[in-house]
């Protein structure tokens, strides 16, 4: 969600901390500030918008110093204004925080009543007046922040300067994500290791509850009981590189032709091509055991959980419950003893899913995760680790991590069948044939790229679209309409094709484009007679189908997108792709900011 950046430098800081914020507005903000040391003076300069206006603001007002913290903030308390910028400060103490402190009125009850003025709307100024309370009071920088660190709840990650104290800065984290960078003379902090990729590759990542202190030369971490600990200092991989949009003209569409790659990147790593069998990464329990999955997740990712669904319980034979993270715990779940919890997620951070994580954890469930980022908080806590290998996303609406999501869970469900004795040798090698045919398959889809930009225009002017698909495709549909939502804010729903009559046929008139995703095959004819209860209401129809469904029922449709012919075990893969290329399409035309749209955020750090 906001990004963090801190760095304790020899040489000025204020343009690469903004280089830092800029590595992280794929993660979603409404404002941003930077705040440097200087001659004994605290420097800070704000701005609401994007990035842009900061970088003026900074060229209107130089920020000197060589040590600082700066942010980029997605408003929770308080609207996106300069004012409620990070950082905040009082005369002794600047912070950054990313996350929700839960009990901060009552915390700012006690300052009002302690005779402090705040001058934001923010839960994030409290923890600043608190810390600082306890320097003006004679405390070290360390024991106010040893102080107050307990009083928080809620998720925090904090990156604190102290006017007083020019060459260091205190870090802290509870449930949001904080990294440590080690440089030459230079120590830095980081929401993830993407922001610091260029200033170094050898991260530590904190643990829950770390905090830390940092100097040019030293890195002291302390433990949520104030013990002296040490985290390994890894390399990180993460590609200045990679954040690039290259020739591409959004970093969305770049992510959407990456996927035959990542896909087959990620595949790779759970296929033994030599034998044509599912590998999975060495773990400690027996999955022939699992008598029930429970799979949690949040937006997209919980829409790739409805698809493993069907694999499960066609593959393995194995009962899924899933859930909304948001609502898991909250239904008070039962969680039955030889379980497996599956958690999907592109960050391995997501506020909700990682508080059901623990949850199941503490239930006994055995713990995997499906993430993109195999350093995350949900990744070190997981019995079995599923990464997806499809590198850093930074457009908002998640497109690449989807498709490898997709394909890791494929894999996991055949494997689970094979180690339950429910699928042969023959059935396993076949399966593995499917998959390896995807990234080709995915490349086939994209060279249609063309004719779905030339009809983006027919959806457009759409205040209200709808989606229909029929089992797995169910899934996509509503993944379709999430796209479409999220990035050219045209209301969109998805639903099963048979629940048309149930009710949503009422919403059908000749202004609502109707997107029907039908691969032929054994579900074909029934959802084409769906479509024929749509068109008879004057239902607009844009089909998605391959070239036998096209012919058998693309007349009378407003448009066709043809795929090709795959097998329907990769159809959901292969699906993806024209329902993100029309989303992005469709939002090219309406002109809006594709990458970042409004008031979303890549990583939803809070709950």
């Amino acid at each position: 969600m906001c990004g963090i950046i801190g760095i304790v430098g020899t040489e000025p800081v204020a343009d690469r901390l903004v280089d830092g914020l800029k590595r992280m507005e794929y993660r979603g903000y409404d404002s941003a500030g930077v705040c440097t040391l200087h001659d004994g003076d605290m420097i800070r300069r704000r701005a609401s918008g994007k990035l842009g206006i900061l970088v003026e603001e900074l060229a209107d007002n130089p920020a000197p110093g060589v040590v600082g913290i700066a942010h980029t903030r997605w408003a929770t308390h308080g609207a996106p204004t300069a004012e409620n910028a990070h950082p905040h400060a009082t005369d002794k103490v600047a912070l950054v925080h990313n996350g929700i402190i839960e009990n901060f009125k009552s915390l700012r009850d006690e300052l009002l009543a302690d005779g402090r003025t705040l001058e934001s709307e923010t839960d994030s100024e409290v923890v600043a007046h608190l810390i600082s309370r306890e320097v003006e009071n004679g405390a070290s920088p360390q024991e106010a922040v040893k102080t107050v660190l307990p009083r928080l709840r809620g998720a925090f990650a904090l990156a604190i300067a102290f006017r007083d104290h020019p060459d260091m800065l205190i870090g802290a984290r509870l449930g949001s994500p904080l990294v440590v960078g080690h440089g030459e003379g230079e120590m830095y902090l980081g929401s993830d290791a993407l922001a610091l990729a260029p200033l170094t590759q050898k991260i530590a990542y904190l643990e829950e509850g770390d905090w830390v202190v940092i100097t040019r030369d030293t890195v002291d971490i302390f433990d949520s009981e104030n013990n002296a600990v040490t985290r390994e200092v890894t390399t990180s991989g993460a590609s200045a590189a990679a954040v690039e949009k290259g020739n591409y003209r959004h970093f969305m569409q770049k992510e959407i032709f990456e996927q035959p790659t990542v896909v087959a990147q990620t595949l790779a790593s759970y296929i033994r091509q030599a034998d044509d069998t599912v590998a999975l990464p060495q773990i400690d329990f027996d999955l022939s055991s699992i008598n029930r999955i429970t799979i949690v997740a949040c937006g997209t990712s919980y829409y790739a959980g409805m698809v493993a669904k069907y694999w499960f319980e066609q593959f393995a034979r194995v009962p899924v419950d899933i859930d909304v993270a948001s609502e898991f715990r909250y239904r008070e779940p039962v969680l039955e003893d030889g379980g497996l919890s599956l958690f999907i997620s592109q960050s391995g951070e997501t506020a909700d899913t990682l508080a059901a994580l623990r949850h199941c954890k503490e239930a006994g469930q055995t713990i995997g995760v499906v993430v993109n980022v195999p350093t995350s908080s949900m990744a070190r806590e997981a019995d079995l680790l599923l990464p997806t290998h499809a590198g850093p996303e930074i457009g908002v609406a998640s497109t690449k991590a989807f498709t490898c999501q997709l394909a890791v869970l494929a894999a996991l469900a055949a494997h689970m069948a094979v180690k339950k004795g429910l699928m042969s040798r023959d059935e396993e090698h076949e399966v593995v044939q499917h998959l390896l045919e995807a990234p080709a398959c995915l490349n086939a889809a994209l060279d249609h790229d063309d004719d779905i930009a030339s009809m983006a225009h027919l959806i457009a002017p759409a205040r209200d679209v709808l989606y229909l698909g029929r089992g797995p495709d169910f899934p996509l549909a509503l993944e379709g309409a999430l796209k479409l939502k999220e990035i050219s804010y045209i209301h969109a729903e998805g639903y099963a094709s048979g629940e048309m009559k149930h009710g949503p046929i009422a919403l059908i008139d000749e202004s609502v484009p109707v997107i029907v995703l039908a691969p032929s095959g054994p579900l074909f004819e029934k959802t084409v007679s769906n479509m024929q209860e749509v068109r008879a209401r004057g239902g607009q129809i844009v089909l998605i189908s391959d070239a036998e469904g096209l012919a058998e029922a693309g007349d009378g449709c407003i448009a066709t997108i043809e795929m090709p012919k795959v097998h329907p075990l990769i159809a959901p893969l292969v699906y993806a792709v024209p329902v993100q290329l029309l989303a992005y399409h469709v939002a090219c035309v309406k002109g809006t900011d594709v990458d970042q749209p409004r008031n979303l955020a890549k990583s939803v750090t809070v709950e």
